[in-house]
């Protein structure tokens, strides 16, 4: 769930914004092997919490000379003296925003993990219930807008459950707490204005502007920007209420996805057969292939039958390896990857909307695979480099360089070369799980 427009985007995947992309960061831990590892997690954890409580102090210091600045930018930016004397002059500093902020995931997110808990039969069957209630809405904002109901109700199963839980953080507070923070202040001290205008535009009381703890807000999570350039009355009253009108809400995301580029009379990508032989030369969003050049491969649907030979693009994803199931992303997979830059979130919003549409569940089960740890993660990274094959600085991030590092050791070894970080790589690099 993510606000959205092309700079937002890239700031708004990094801060987490969304109710969405926050669950989307797994908390459990693993399990320690032994007393001495239990000691060290234990001895990192606290010296953790100690650097967080110096941040976290530091910046409410700050806090109140910062909302004096916030003033004077909000005066410059037009907004009302009523807004800058009350408002603005009352944000307050929350401790828990900035703990969010500055917390990363110590353990990578399977696909598996991350897909079995959104993609479910509840999100399908209550999917398939709001169907028939928005039919007629649905229908309309898809002659005019060019996006089928099913794709407008996966977004919104995903990013709220179906509005269901759209948020408790206050978006004014989380957003003047984010832009004291200086790391990314610019950002959202530009966000936070956004969010004051919408304020006095639509009336809005600030003690109902919730949303997610980096302020994105409203049944579809819009980040302020977004909601002030893509928010739409759908239902005549004369206000954009994306927190309490649906009608508002699945219109505007309707009007956000034709303005990402949603091709009209076009899938998102589907599930595909690999044949046993394939060879995995194609890998990701930068190798797309025409369809056709797909089934020449002999890449199949997942009724057995051969792809339709035209030449629409389509790039390969194999989210959890060649052991689980693939993928074939069009254009329209590029499209929902640009509300929220997660390939399993863009895979779940296509097949969520095809079950919703009456579609069947994966022909492939994914498979449970371990979860990996940033230090493991970082181990892989440098044992490729000292082998010879250069994946950059190891940072625990399993990026593009990394997946084309792990294919050429795989190739290398004889291995099948998904690009996929399988226990296998890491017992011929010589580390243990």
């Amino acid at each position: 769930m993510k606000a959205k427009g092309m700079y937002y985007l890239a700031a708004s995947i990094t801060a987490c914004v969304s109710l969405s992309a926050c669950s989307s960061s797994p908390t459990s831990s693993s399990t320690p092997s032994n007393n001495s590892d239990t000691a060290i997690v234990q001895t990192q954890a606290a010296a953790q919490e100690v650097q967080l409580n110096e941040i976290i102090t530091s910046h409410a210091a700050a806090f109140p000379t910062c909302v004096t600045n916030l003033q004077k930018r909000a005066r410059r930016e037009g907004l009302s003296e009523e807004t800058i004397n009350n408002t603005v002059a009352s944000l307050q500093f929350v401790p828990k925003v900035i703990e969010f902020d500055q917390s990363q995931p110590e353990f990578s997110q399977t696909f598996t993990n991350y897909f079995t808990k959104r993609a479910t039969d509840w999100r399908v069957n209550e999917g398939r219930r709001l169907l028939k209630k928005h039919r007629v809405l649905l229908e309309q904002l898809a002659q005019q807008y060019g996006v089928p109901p099913q794709y407008i109700l996966s977004f919104w199963g995903l990013e709220t459950n179906y509005g269901s839980y759209k948020g408790k953080m206050s978006v004014l507070d989380s957003l003047a707490t984010l832009a004291c923070e200086p790391r990314r202040s610019d950002y959202f001290t530009t966000e936070l204005m956004q969010a004051l205008k919408l304020k006095e535009k639509y009336g809005f009381d600030k003690r109902t502007m919730v949303g997610s703890w980096a302020g994105a807000m409203g049944h579809t999570q819009f980040m302020p920007s977004a909601y002030a350039k893509y928010a739409i009355d759908g239902d005549g009253d004369g206000k954009a209420d994306l927190w309490n009108s649906t009608e508002d809400a699945l219109t505007s995301a309707a009007n956000f996805l034709q303005h990402l580029g949603w091709q009209r009379n076009e899938r998102w990508g589907r599930e595909v057969l690999l044949p046993s032989n394939f060879g995995y030369e194609h890998l990701g969003a930068k190798q797309a292939l025409p369809l056709s050049q797909w089934a020449a491969q002999s890449v199949l649907q997942t009724n057995g039958l051969p792809l339709p030979a035209i030449d629409l693009k389509a790039a390969l994803y194999l989210p959890s390896g060649h052991t689980g199931p693939a993928f074939l992303g069009y254009e329209n997979f590029n499209v929902i990857m640009r509300w929220n830059r997660s390939e399993f979130y863009a895979i779940t919003v296509g097949h969520l909307a095809d079950r919703i549409n009456g579609g069947e569940p994966l022909k492939v089960t994914p498979p449970e695979q371990p979860r990996l740890s940033r230090e493991l993660i970082k181990q892989l990274q440098t044992k490729l480099n000292e082998s010879g094959f250069d994946v950059g600085k190891p940072d625990g991030v399993l990026g593009r360089n990394s997946t084309a590092g792990i294919q050429a050791f795989q190739r290398s070894n004889n291995m099948i070369a998904d690009g996929f970080p399988s226990p296998e790589v890491f017992t011929a690099l010589g580390i243990s799980l």
